[in-house]
């Protein structure tokens, strides 16, 4: 059975805003840049660092020239240091362990620099095979452009209506839209409900264990019922 599940990474896997704002804030203060408090991150990031670093520049000093000299300054330390403080979200490893017993594949599709996505991923989810793992790539273009949602379902072998695409942020609702594919929103991550209730997600779910109740559009085994009653009991 090839049914794909597509997640967003930063804000719907893993809370890696901490670890963002510190190396975004030591970037900025290296060059005499004010900084900024952590929550202010949650609404810089989502469009790839590039575009984090713009935002996080004050006014007046948001040139090329020196998104690439904090970028210069952030790659170094955000890769020696991104999982200080990065955990996974409530129940999400309980979540990609359950859709992978139910048989269903697993991908991950991210704005985030692919070193780092390649990283963050295997050291947090060692027990999951993902059928693909895509951050940003050169040449790609970004979410909500839906060519990595693209790619991964072609390199699956999967159809728009086998594919259900889960982020926390109105570029991933707007991504699964770009795709025609279902999208559902995650209230848990950087970006508040209404946001998400803009785009008109197929779903909005509050807690991990939700998705699950969603892919039960797909046909369900002895097994994989099994499967969600132990989920279920371990998250409760």
């Amino acid at each position: 059975m090839k049914k794909l599940v597509i997640f967003d990474l930063d804000g719907t896997l893993l809370n890696t805003i901490a670890d963002l704002a510190t190396a975004t804030n030591q970037a900025l203060a290296s060059y005499g840049y004010p900084t900024h408090e952590t929550d202010r991150y949650n609404y810089f990031v989502g469009n790839g660092i590039d575009k984090l670093f713009e935002r996080a520049l004050p006014e007046g000093e948001k040139t090329e020239r020196n998104v690439l000299r904090i970028r210069e300054r952030f790659i170094p330390y955000y890769d020696e240091h991104c999982t200080d403080f990065t955990k996974p979200y409530p129940h999400i490893p309980e979540l990609l362990e359950t859709i992978q017993r139910k048989g269903l594949r697993i991908a991950v599709a991210s704005n985030k620099y692919q070193q780092a996505t390649s990283k963050l991923i295997p050291f947090y989810f060692p027990n999951i095979q993902f059928a693909a793992v895509f951050g940003q790539r050169k040449g790609v273009p970004r979410k909500p452009d839906p060519t990595t949602v693209i790619d991964i379902m072609n390199r699956v072998g999967v159809s728009r209506e086998e594919t259900f695409y889960v982020g926390d942020s109105n570029v991933d609702m707007q991504t699964a839209r770009h795709a025609h594919v279902d999208g559902i929103g995650v209230t848990w991550g950087f970006r508040p409900r209404e946001e998400l209730e803009k785009d008109h997600p197929f779903a909005i779910v509050d807690k991990a264990e939700e998705i699950l109740s969603y892919l039960q559009r797909w046909e369900e085994t002895p097994e994989t019922k099994q499967s969600n009653r132990q989920f279920i009991q371990h998250a409760d």
